[in-house]
């Protein structure tokens, strides 16, 4: 159904057309605005049953979108846009809570890289050629002109580029020869370099990558493989990605070890699709239904979570998916948590799921997550709205400027008392001021979004308090992008064991992300090395695998 014309009609206006169909007095016009109102009635009605649409979506089908805000020149201690009188004059609230003191800028950084060519050295894969003088050598007569010598200078570098499918195939014709007397048949042997398995260690590692980083459904690879004249079976990637799997466990298991122990934990899950899971939900609906109950006894979520850990300089992320939500998820990892370990900072939103043993960590809550209730107020409530951003504006700038200088845990923690500090106090003044003095309505949008601000306020201003206490979540959900990703292209797991055969691969492949390690490389070693792999997963690690692959 097509968008109808937009119609504008004001409250009075609107009034005044209800009074008209009262008295029965509808003029050419207003039948006109009434035929426009019914159309856009039923295409929004349509729109609402045909599609899953966002609040912010809606509101631009119906009111048209947004102009965007121009972007406030940027200077040292502002806070919001336009000039000063005009943010006078917007609030004085917002020049209470502002920071007093500029922030300090970091270094000129240097401009963000465009999309051009590539040096040569980016390519650190690139398979090395030497290319030689068929005519000339080192200290051969120059043929230009006739007296000097020739010597070596630094090689020149061309660079060329090639194309193949994800997966390719060598076929070996062995020659075959018979004695004319016995009959005995001589066949010729597949050379060593072909190894024994029709599928090697890198086919393995492609599938793998395939499928849970770049979300690549099964299906989809069997159809392009057919097209590129080299066709698999759609089960045969699957079985071959398991291989991966089995040889990635008992990495993967350390890697659990290793981030129990880490110092600050980053967690956020997303709901996924596992398809024995809803068969096994539809039974259960259907018994609870079956007792008169409205809602079955039994859990029927399902979800992927996400934990990202800092160990020392280390990043370690890990991904589950099943029923257990993040926090269970969470807890069940803590259990390997060393008794001499001090409590680990965990950074999450406010969601009840999120929480685990919380005697047993420091729980921190998203500051991005407070700034984006008022953020999402700035059209009923600009006012309110600025003050509460802008001062936050200030807080994540200081983070900022902390992150950029490089500073150690404990002059974050005293950057952020020093400069932070004043502003998150003032804040807390204001909001209670509107909370006490009954400025704005409880129940309303930013009546809730202060009551979550001032609710939350100690887990919310961890930074203040603990070093290396983090102010938001992003880290988790940019790592759950990962998984949103399998989840929009592959859309389901058929069984809970192929879930959890993504969780250790996109958990490995993650690491492997998170440190800079080439996957594939990394996957290719745990498949050839298999039995030291299980023997010792310590020392295949994906930041010390290399040096277990050399041999001693």
């Amino acid at each position: 159904m097509k968008q109808p014309e937009d119609v504008q009609l004001s409250r009075e206006e609107g009034e005044a057309l209800i009074e008209r169909i009262e008295r029965n007095a509808l003029s050419a016009e207003d039948r006109q605005l009434l035929v426009k109102l019914l159309t856009f009635y039923f295409w929004l009605l349509f729109a609402l049953r045909e599609a899953k649409l966002s609040l912010k979506r809606l509101k631009a089908l119906v009111f048209g979108e947004k102009p965007k805000k121009p972007k406030p020149p940027s200077s040292g201690g502002t806070t919001g846009g336009g000039s000063p009188d005009e943010r006078e004059t917007e609030t004085s609230a917002s020049q209470d809570v502002s920071s007093s003191t500029a922030v300090p800028t970091p270094e000129q950084k240097p401009p963000p890289p465009g999309h051009g060519r590539h040096g040569a050295d980016v390519y650190r894969a690139a398979q090395t050629v030497e290319c030689r003088h068929e005519q000339l050598a080192v200290g051969a007569r120059c043929p230009a002109c006739g007296r000097g010598t020739l010597y070596r200078l630094l090689p020149g570098v061309e660079m060329r580029l090639d194309g193949n499918a994800r997966l390719s195939a060598v076929r070996y014709e062995l020659e075959k020869l018979r004695c004319s007397a016995c009959g005995q048949i001589f066949t010729a042997s597949v050379p060593v370099a072909a190894g024994a398995e029709k599928y090697t260690a890198r086919a393995r590692a492609i599938l793998a990558l395939g499928r849970y980083y770049l979300g690549l459904p099964w299906y989809r690879l069997e159809g392009f493989q057919a097209w590129v004249g080299v066709p698999v079976a759609e089960a045969t990637p699957w079985d071959q990605a398991e291989l991966v799997g089995d040889c990635s466990y008992p990495v993967f298991k350390c890697l659990e070890t290793l981030a129990a122990q880490g110092e600050v934990i980053f967690q956020d899950d997303t709901p996924h699709r596992i398809l024995t899971l809803i068969e096994e939900n539809q039974q259960v609906r259907a018994r609870a239904q079956a007792q008169g109950k409205a809602k079955p006894d039994e859990r029927t979520g399902r979800q992927t979570t996400a934990l990202m850990v800092q160990v020392g300089a280390r990043r370690i992320c890990l991904y589950y998916t099943g029923r257990g939500h993040a926090g269970e998820n969470l807890a069940a990892l803590l259990l390997q948590r060393g008794p001499d370990r001090g409590k680990p900072l965990v950074m999450s939103d406010a969601l009840l799921s999120n929480n685990a043993e919380e005697d047993a960590l420091i729980r921190c809550h998203c500051l991005a997550h407070g700034r984006r209730k008022f953020s999402e107020l700035d059209e009923a409530f600009p006012a309110e709205s600025a003050v509460v951003v802008n001062a936050l504006k200030d807080v994540f700038d200081h983070d900022e400027y902390a992150r950029a200088e490089r500073l150690t845990a404990q002059d974050r923690l005293a950057y952020h008392q020093r400069k932070s500090g004043p502003i998150m106090k003032k804040l807390k003044r204001w909001l209670e001021q509107q909370t006490a003095q009954r400025l704005v309505e409880p129940n309303s949008s930013v009546g809730k979004a202060i009551a979550y601000l001032l609710g939350h306020w100690e887990t919310l201003t961890r930074f203040l308090h603990h070093p290396g206490a983090p102010l938001e979540n992003n880290v988790a959900e940019r790592a759950l992008k990962l998984a949103l990703r399998q989840r929009n292209n592959s859309l389901f797991y058929a069984t809970e064991h192929s879930a959890y055969i993504a969780s250790i691969l996109t958990s490995v492949i993650a690491t492997c992300v998170q440190g800079g390690v080439n996957a594939v490389d990394y996957l290719m070693a745990l498949q050839e090395h298999r039995q030291e792999v299980f023997a010792n997963p310590r020392a295949w690690l994906p930041w010390n695998y290399e040096a277990a692959r050399v041999p001693s």
